[in-house]
């Protein structure tokens, strides 16, 4: 069987950690931010970590040898 090929747009926008779980970059944070208090866009600038159930099918489908 050959090997499976990763997703190159999943592999750019996402990563994991050491004990498997998935980082993401929050969205909301390219423009229009006049809007948006300054602690919102503090808290945005963070890394966010998937859920359990939605990072468990993205390393199946997108991330298979992450």
């Amino acid at each position: 069987m050959p090997k499976m090929k990763t997703k190159k747009s999943a592999a750019k926008r996402f990563s994991l950690t050491g004990t498997g779980k998935v980082k993401h970059k929050k969205m909301n944070l390219r423009h229009i931010l006049t809007k948006r208090s300054p602690k919102r866009k503090m808290n945005l600038r963070h890394t966010g970590i998937l859920s359990e159930k939605d990072a468990k099918r993205l390393r199946k489908q997108m991330l298979p040898y992450g």
